[in-house]
């Protein structure tokens, strides 16, 4: 069975809207992928704003964010059809939205982007709110890309994307087990831009800079660290273990994005060492924004080294829009009610078939 599907994703980091249109393929059982198109719509300053801040708002506003970050996706969408001309070719839309509130604890997820608004938009059916049935069900609702991990990239043993947070998708007693591993991108970007710059390209800033001794250790006993698996983090959680402290902090920018950088490798190399893999030369395969960074790579590889881990950063268009091709998966799988966000990982009570559907047509 063959789908054409939109994956939509942004993530924390705030990069902007990633859009994938992917070719699906189903065959016994397995399943491959190829992406046909794909882009990046930046935010402009102020949607990103907006996503950022989305909390403070008050709840009237804060719903017609929703439903106008909606309609912005559904823009998007269409515009992307146009240019990439692939209009009457496109089945339907899998949609994470943006997650601005994240309290699996409180059985609470929210990802803004109104899968009404962009069904009405474009037309086309939609799949949305792809965590809230597994958050009701007692799980973290994330990671919950581990199911593509599982259905599309099932050769490799572990899978890292380090986007605003990196998560890993790990094997235990047989099963895929995912977590959130520690802040990444949203914390290096925001050192970034204290020296004018959106982000450190290829760690170029890090690389200069020095390990701050002291920095790097308050960084690591934080308490989530501690914790078991199935577990994650919100945007709000993961910026709160790193700053303020790190924006008031006399050290230099340098210095502070090279102490980063080892704090994440760290943290990845502690996530691999208690779920170690029983294969002699395990891989690990590396996507995101967090991936491009040249020194993260290197000093990611070098920790790992001591486990016989061997890093793979694959093309371009892996690396930017795996978390969206993810998404397109996950809403074929719904689309055929079937098992697509997995309780080994999130730790809830059940597997389950999640995400909502809105029709875009009418027959």
């Amino acid at each position: 069975m063959i789908y054409k599907v939109i994956g939509l994703m942004s993530g924390s980091s705030l990069d902007g809207l990633d859009i994938a249109f992917v070719q699906l393929e189903e065959v016994r059982g397995q399943w491959s992928y190829q992406v046909l198109a794909a882009d990046c719509v930046p935010y402009t300053d102020d949607m990103a704003h907006n996503l950022k801040h989305a909390q403070q708002l008050s709840v009237p506003d804060f719903l017609r964010l929703h439903t106008a970050y909606g309609r912005y996706m559904g823009d998007a969408v269409n515009k992307f059809i146009a240019d990439k001309q692939i209009e009457l070719q496109v089945q339907f839309i899998a949609s994470h939205g943006h997650t601005v509130l994240h309290e699996p604890a409180n059985y609470t997820t929210t990802q803004i982007g109104d899968g009404a608004a962009i069904a009405a938009i474009t037309g086309l059916p939609v799949i949305s709110d792809l965590r809230a049935l597994d958050v009701a069900l007692g799980g973290q609702g994330a990671p919950i890309v581990p199911i593509g991990d599982k259905l599309l990239f099932g050769n490799y043993d572990y899978h890292l994307n380090i986007g605003g947070i990196a998560n890993i998708t790990v094997q235990y007693e047989g099963k895929p087990l995912a977590f959130d591993v520690c802040p990444a991108n949203q914390v290096l970007n925001t050192l970034a831009e204290k020296a004018g710059k959106m982000y450190d390209e290829n760690g170029v800033m890090a690389a200069s800079g020095v390990m701050l001794t002291d920095v790097l250790v308050n960084l690591n006993k934080h308490e989530y660290y501690a914790k078991q698996a199935p577990k994650s983090l919100s945007n709000e959680a993961a910026i709160n273990m790193a700053f303020p402290a790190l924006l008031e902090s006399a050290h230099s920018t340098e210095d502070m994005l090279h102490t980063v950088v080892l704090h994440i490798a760290e943290q990845v190399c502690d996530a691999v060492r208690k779920y170690p893999s029983d294969k002699e030369q395990p891989q690990m395969l590396v996507t995101g924004g967090g991936a491009f960074n040249t020194f993260l790579i290197e000093k990611l590889q070098h920790a790992l080294a001591q486990n016989n881990v061997s890093v793979v950063v694959p093309d371009a268009d892996t690396v930017m829009y795996k978390e969206a091709v993810v998404m397109a998966l996950i809403g074929a799988l719904r689309w055929r009610e079937e098992t697509n966000v997995l309780s080994s990982v999130t730790g809830a009570s059940r597997d389950s078939i999640s995400g909502a559907l809105w029709m875009g047509h009418s027959y």
